[in-house]
């Protein structure tokens, strides 16, 4: 009876194994896609049912957003003049809230989709002189601008959490690893347990 109980057991810590990480992953990214299909879903532009609900069409709500970021992308690129962007650069910066929202979101947006990716250099700060080192992304090697000629900044992301830090170290204390940017985050954010496999960990 106790040897089919240990079986048992066993297999249902592998079953958690295989469930609890596909089952978080998937409703995590249901909960994300339903959150933003219901937020900005147009569906009550369409008439109301018999008992006065807007008509809701799953869906609708990501491809509104997926048509609206195409159309801008087409436009920006086809249509927006380097004298137009520069307009609007100087209109945005008449309006100092909103330019600090609008300018910051794009600089982060960048880093991750633009020309010049920012977190795409993972290295390994030392911080003090125990020995205590921290996986983080060079942002900027020239610091110059702010009087600092041999410093870079480095962002050290949290394990469990997309926040982080920012940090100014000296140049001589950030080694590079040879590991790829998205292992190097995957291996911070997961604590340190996932990112070191030869496929992922290596550039």
């Amino acid at each position: 009876m106790k040897r089919i109980a240990g079986v048992l057991l066993n297999y249902f810590f592998k079953g958690v194994l295989v469930v609890v990480p596909l089952g978080a992953a998937i409703f995590l990214i249901y909960w994300i896609i339903s959150s933003v299909d219901k937020a900005l879903n147009l569906s009550n532009i369409l008439g109301f049912d018999e008992q006065g609900r807007p008509i809701y069409i799953p869906g609708l709500g990501i491809l509104t957003v997926i048509v609206i970021i195409l159309a801008a992308g087409i436009i920006v690129t086809n249509f927006v003049t380097d004298p137009i962007k520069a307009a609007l650069n100087r209109w945005m910066r008449k309006i100092p809230l909103l330019n600090f929202f609008y300018s910051s979101i794009k600089d982060f947006t960048e880093a991750f989709v633009g020309d010049e990716k920012k977190f795409s250099e993972p290295v390994l700060v030392e911080l003090n002189d125990s020995g205590l080192k921290q996986v983080g992304f060079v942002t900027h090697k020239n610091l110059k601008r702010i009087k600092l000629t041999d410093e870079v900044a480095v962002y050290l992301p949290f394990s469990y959490s997309f926040a982080g830090q920012l940090v100014i170290v000296k140049s001589d204390r950030v080694t590079p690893l040879n590991m790829t940017a998205s292992a190097a985050m995957k291996f911070v954010v997961s604590g340190g347990v996932s990112g070191l496999s030869d496929k992922l960990g290596r550039r």
